[in-house]
């Protein structure tokens, strides 16, 4: 009996993980270009109280089934469900959205690279684009003070006019990065990533070409969170906790009944 307290411990503790996760997403429902997280659980390992396959008699029969005792449940993973977020229209020229796989690179003040999805931009004093926290786009493009008319195609060219020309000039070539697993990614907050060794190096390369998506000029993407589904699952979450402390309760009273013995 007090393994099954044990037991029942480790399984609340797994649903507190799973109600962080949950309320994480429900806080990031507005987030530009957030993805949600889903916990995902692992049974501990087994205790042998009869093992399968072990001689049941001198006659050679065998024990068919066996008795394990599991001692509970850990959390494995919190992944990241990489889904593609509704576009949003904003009108303004700098906030890009991905339609498909890539993340803009970052270059952070230490030197490092960090990639978003979050495509809201604007232009630093110096004219480069630049994040909301003033760090900018690589590789890096600049846009003259007297630029008008700032236009971004699919396949991530930037070109302006200046005042009083009619031709369009070209600022530069906005590049999507991919890995081959984006789950190795780690967050840092800001909304941005850094690779690790898990996520395997950056793959560099133009909006529109195979393997990216397209860049779409006004709009960004908006949180892939489902309020719908983020309810249910916490209520679920919720009644899993209830019950594994129900488990513990009732533990109790048994053990409590073997106080009071005589």
């Amino acid at each position: 009996m007090l393994r099954s307290l044990d037991v029942a411990a480790t399984g609340m503790q797994a649903q507190s993980t799973n109600v962080e996760t949950i309320s994480h997403n429900i806080a990031n429902m507005t987030t530009t270009g957030y993805k949600r997280r889903r916990a995902e659980f692992q049974d501990l390992i087994y205790q042998d109280l009869r093992r399968v396959g072990t001689m049941s008699s001198d006659t050679g029969y065998r024990v068919p089934a066996g008795a394990q005792v599991g001692l509970g449940v850990r959390t494995a993973a919190i992944y990241r469900i990489n889904e593609q977020g509704s576009l949003a229209q904003t009108g303004n020229a700098l906030d890009l959205a991905v339609e498909g796989r890539g993340y803009f690179r970052i270059l952070l003040p230490n030197g490092e690279y960090a990639y978003t999805r979050d495509g809201t931009f604007s232009l630093s004093q110096d004219g480069a684009i630049v994040t909301a926290d003033g760090y900018p786009l690589t590789p890096n493009i600049s846009i003259p003070n007297n630029a008008e008319n700032i236009t971004i195609d699919q396949t991530g060219q930037v070109q302006y006019t200046l005042s009083g020309q009619a031709n369009s000039q070209v600022a530069g070539q906005i590049q999507l990065t991919t890995f081959q697993n984006e789950n190795g990614l780690a967050a840092m907050g800001q909304n941005l990533f850094t690779e690790t060794t898990s996520s395997g190096d950056p793959i560099i390369g133009n909006p529109e070409t195979t393997g990216f998506g397209t860049i779409r000029q006004g709009f960004v993407e908006e949180s892939a969170v489902n309020a719908v589904t983020e309810i249910t699952d916490l209520i679920t979450a919720q009644r899993a906790y209830e019950m594994n402390s129900k488990s513990i309760t009732a533990s109790d009273e048994m053990l409590q009944t073997l106080t009071n013995l005589r």
